[in-house]
Parts: structure tokens; C-alpha cells; sequence
């Protein structure tokens, strides 16, 4: 089975900067989409940005213009850029996959990762 490693995580200021990365451990022919979902404390699980095997992408809301995903299509990895970090955007942030776009950015995807913690201070 595969398996989605996902790192890059931790605590900085308000403004700051992380890169969130995620790959496949295990190569497979049948992911088509990868992205990041969220869930703020308190709040309902939101879809921050997801991205095909082709580069179409589709992002949230509240982190157009400040975050960029992007892939690499030949080690199954997706990288999520944040910039001018917010304290709303501290959650804990899952890595998905999915063999179908529609699903992926639905909710759906079939792989999710175990989540790793992004918390932005005031």
C-alpha cells in the first residue's frame, strides 16, 4: 500500500514563512491529484490548495495570493509554499491523494496523510 510522508511543520511568527512537503513512499500509477487540507481549532476541515499530475490547481479561499503549491511529478511529491503567515492559519495540515481531481478537492481523496501541526503566533 502506499503510504504519504508528509514534513515541514512548526511554530513561526506572524509573517513568516514555511514549506510544507509530502510524498508518496511508494510509487504508484494511480494518484492523479495531491494537495492539503486544513482544520483550524474550532473550525470545519477546508481545503487549502490541490494540484493534478497536469498542474491544475485549485486553491482556498483565505490562502489565494499568499500560498503556492506545486509538484513533482516524478517522486510523487507536492510542496506547499506559505508565505505571510497569519495566526488563522494555524491548524493541523493533512496531506491528501486521490486518483480522481474531482474527489480530491471534495473532500473524497482516498489517501490522507497523518497531519503535521503549522502554528502561527501573533
Amino acid at each position: 500500500q502506499v503510504q504519504l510522508v508528509e514534513s515541514g511543520g512548526g511554530l513561526v511568527q506572524a509573517g513568516g514563512s514555511l514549506r510544507l512537503s509530502c510524498a508518496v513512499s511508494v510509487r504508484t500509477f494511480s494518484i492523479d491529484t495531491m494537495g492539503w487540507y486544513r482544520q483550524p481549532p474550532g473550525k470545519q476541515r477546508e481545503l487549502v490548495g490541490a494540484i493534478s499530475n497536469r498542474g491544475f490547481t485549485n486553491y482556498g479561499y483565505y490562502v489565494k495570493g499568499r500560498f503556492t503549491i506545486s509538484r513533482d511529478n516524478s517522486n510523487n511529491t507536492v510542496s506547499l509554499q506559505m508565505n505571510g503567515l497569519k495566526p488563522e492559519d494555524t491548524a493541523v495540515y493533512d496531506c491528501i491523494a486521490d486518483r480522481d481531481y474531482w474527489a480530491a478537492i471534495s473532500g473524497r481523496a482516498g489517501l490522507w496523510g497523518l497531519g503535521t501541526q503549522v502554528t502561527v503566533s501573533s
